[in-house]
């Protein structure tokens, strides 16, 4: 884990006040670099995590390999020692693999559960003394419309997104004493490398052509046949961060191009 100190404590806004502080995972790519620039954009102070960071990217970048317990744990005390609070948590950190549940491999279980369920856990633990101590607390995960309902060849995406969805609403009850707003953000594929990634695999599980797969394997499912754009994912996330979104705790707001209504 890395990052560049630049002597500050408590920075303030433009109007006097004390500026939020937030903490990021996943913040290099995809819907992590699109909230990190919102956050930016709106005044936020950020540490931008990630496991290859972008030192050009919004905010302040800091490298943690989330599979790594302990780098949980030094990516919250790093924002702290930078900003001397915290009070804005968004865990964005996916990856994905595609494959039969009889070829699905250990390590990639292990991997992708660990990022996307473990990780928000351990910060989330780390966090929470520091939450109760901010005005406007929010822990947001970044779910999936896999927090809802399942897609075969995806066991390991899906159990992990399932997973976050019932830590979000645990700490949702856990946090509502203390004024922590606790909620996941659900979209449908979002126009993102992981996305882009996961069409040769899909291609192979389904047995299709790779230029079938957005349309009969991603978008079949939602009425609108569009991939969400990451910005899109980032004013939601912008909207639960704002005041109208204090009564959104313990919820799953989702973004699934009509998928649900059928």
């Amino acid at each position: 884990m890395s990052g560049q100190s630049d002597g500050s404590a408590r920075k303030r806004g433009a109007d006097g006040g004390e500026r939020r502080a937030a903490l990021v995972t996943g913040a290099a790519s995809g819907i992590g670099r699109a909230i990190a620039h919102r956050l930016a954009r709106d005044g936020i102070q950020l540490l931008a995590v990630d496991r290859k960071p972008d030192p050009s990217g919004p905010g302040v970048p800091f490298q943690a390999d989330l599979v790594d317990r302990a780098a949980n744990d030094a990516a919250v005390d790093e924002a702290v020692r930078r900003f001397g609070r915290l009070d804005i948590v968004v865990c964005a950190a996916g990856l994905q693999h595609v494959a039969p549940i009889e070829e699905f491999p250990d390590e990639r279980w292990d991997e992708l559960l660990a990022v996307m369920l473990t990780s928000p856990f351990l910060i989330a633990r780390r966090a929470w003394p520091l939450l109760r101590e901010s005005e406007a607390p929010r822990f947001i995960v970044i779910g999936s419309i896999h927090s809802l309902v399942a897609s075969p060849f995806k066991s390991a995406y899906v159990s992990a997104k399932h997973g976050a969805l019932g830590l979000v609403r645990t700490l949702a009850v856990e946090g509502a004493p203390h004024g922590i707003v606790t909620a996941a953000v659900c979209p449908t594929y979002v126009r993102t490398p992981l996305v882009e990634r996961q069409i040769a695999d899909q291609a192979r599980a389904h047995g299709i052509a790779e230029q079938a797969v957005v349309s009969d394997v991603l978008l079949k499912r939602q009425a609108v046949k569009r991939l969400i754009e990451p910005e899109e994912v980032a004013d939601a996330v912008a909207f639960l961060l704002g005041p109208a979104g204090r009564s959104f705790t313990g919820t799953a707001l989702t973004m699934d191009q009509g998928w649900s209504a059928h």
